[in-house]
């Protein structure tokens, strides 16, 4: 055990860069990270780390080692995870990461299901909506939309990731028809920008003909997501740019109205990523195969496709009618 906790250390200081880091992971001290890896190296007769106060960076040595025995020890953390499930059923800490209102809305609600089914699991679920390190942070899914993918990692589809114009009917009623892109020029627009670029991104709208058009919208404001973007439109201050699962409770309820309800912004897919591996945890594979079976049996895909009629919301009020 000794050896497996000083591969440990050793493979999570390399991805991370930092014993600190590292420890930090891994839930013990730098100094017992640093430790453990000298007594590897010295196992071993070679320095498989070149340390200075600034970074840690792998030897040649370390970086052949790292190749050799990053994968052998995640299955081996795997099987462990596996055999030591409650009676033969998942068991354990499920750690998942996804975004905060997504989450909140689709995911969450389904936890009660999720645990009648799974006791022994332990749900561990981190709220954010920044892009985070799969495997380097321990997590053993995450859900979300435009994630790079790292190697090591899977995406499997969840739902179409459509991003839809929105408005307040009171908007509507003052502005009236809008019954072209090229008419966009002309409102005031609440723009998505991106928290972790600090852009606001230049989208272009796609109609259900497969037609190109500009995006066009006077920027008057920018929000750093859907939901509050979905509030300011509420309020009558503009046509936004929203994530359709976020507008869609605004949608169904009448508070905001779908403009130009045969364009759209497509933005990819909200998928479910996970670690590329034939061995995954019970507890992970459970998680998986429980959310796309919601997902599919919730109809959420169709729901959250921008050309469905469920989509559009209520019509909009005499005088600004969505089109």
């Amino acid at each position: 055990m000794e050896s497996f906790s000083a591969l440990e250390c050793f493979i999570r200081s390399a991805e991370v860069g930092s014993f600190a880091e590292a420890a930090r992971r891994l839930s013990l001290t730098p100094a017992a990270v640093g430790k453990n890896v000298a007594q590897l190296e010295a196992r071993l007769g070679v320095r498989l780390f070149q340390r200075s106060t600034r970074k840690l960076t792998l030897t040649e040595a370390g970086q052949r080692f790292l190749g050799e025995v990053s994968d052998s020890l995640r299955t081996i953390q795997y099987a462990m995870a596996n055999l030591a499930s409650a009676e033969g059923q998942p068991a354990g800490s499920l750690r998942v990461s996804m975004g905060t209102v997504f989450g909140r809305l689709y995911v969450l609600p389904l936890l009660g299901e999720f645990l009648t089914r799974y006791p022994a699991i332990v749900p561990d679920w981190h709220f954010d909506n920044r892009q985070v390190d799969l495997i380097g942070q321990g997590f053993d899914a995450a859900i979300g939309g435009g994630f790079e993918l790292p190697p090591g990692v899977v995406a499997r589809k969840l739902t179409p990731a459509h991003r839809v114009l929105v408005a307040a009917p009171g908007y509507l009623e003052r502005h009236g028809a809008i019954e072209q892109p090229q008419a966009l020029e002309r409102h005031a627009g609440i723009l998505i920008r991106s928290p972790q670029t600090g852009r606001v991104r230049s989208w272009p709208l796609t109609s259900r003909w497969q037609e190109q058009a500009p995006l066009q919208l006077r920027q008057a404001m920018t929000m750093s997501d859907s939901d509050a973007a979905c509030a300011v439109a509420e309020q009558g201050l503009g046509i936004a740019l929203v994530s359709l699962p976020f507008a869609m409770p605004y949608l169904t309820a009448g508070r905001l109205c779908r403009v130009l309800s045969d364009w759209y912004v497509d933005d990819g897919h909200i998928s479910l990523y996970y670690a590329e591996h034939k061995l995954l945890p019970g507890k992970t594979r459970a998680f998986i195969d429980f959310i796309v079976e919601q997902f599919a049996g919730q109809g959420l895909a169709g729901r959250f496709n921008a050309l469905q009629p469920a989509s559009r919301g209520k019509p909009a009020p005499s005088g600004g009618r969505v089109t």
